[in-house]
């Protein structure tokens, strides 16, 4: 991990019990490889399921105006996964008959398209599974130890030249500043 990595404190957060069994049939992985929507599709899939909701959140190309060229992802690994299993945890104490929850997140560079993170949570009913879903990817945005990098290009204004700049915050940090976009 980068020792640049803001810590991550933020007034959002939300208390998570600390959780060292969970289903089986989960699955939480950070990753340096692609990730899959099939995978994680099948890893969720249950004949109980009437339902399997995917987020999928992708790279863009613009954030505030700003021309965006990649992105590069950080995590501490041993405790986002801790985080990843609490999420998984406070989903069956709300929404009991969830089968599967799969979170999945990519770390290093990734380019303009490419796919960050997967959660997908299957249930029996859509109503469930979408509240579970969207539960687990704010919940995970407020408290996983990830941070990313996001490089942007601009035009020095002497020079006219291009110049690419980045620095490193946390993912929470990034869903405050677009939180009253959502509202």
């Amino acid at each position: 991990m980068n020792s640049n990595a803001p810590s991550k404190t933020t007034s959002s957060e939300i208390a998570l019990p600390l959780v060292t069994k969970t289903n089986p049939n989960d699955s939480f992985r950070i990753t340096f490889a692609p990730l899959s929507l099939d995978e994680v599709y099948q890893l969720a899939d249950d004949p109980g399921n009437g339902a399997v909701v995917v987020m999928s959140g992708t790279v863009r190309n613009k954030t505030d105006g700003q021309t965006v060229t990649h992105l590069e992802y950080q995590a501490y690994e041993p405790m986002a996964i801790a985080v990843f299993k609490s999420i998984a945890h406070q989903i069956r104490q709300q929404w009991q008959d969830a089968n599967r929850v799969v979170i999945h997140h990519r770390t290093g560079k990734l380019e303009i398209g490419e796919i960050s993170v997967l959660v997908a949570v299957g249930c029996p009913h859509r109503g469930e599974a979408f509240a579970a879903c969207r539960y687990a990817i704010d919940t995970l945005k407020h408290n996983a130890p990830i941070w990313k990098k996001e490089y942007n290009v601009m035009l020095d204004d002497k020079t006219g030249e291009k110049i690419v700049s980045g620095s490193w915050v946390s993912i929470s940090a990034c869903e405050h500043n677009n939180k009253t976009l959502l509202e």
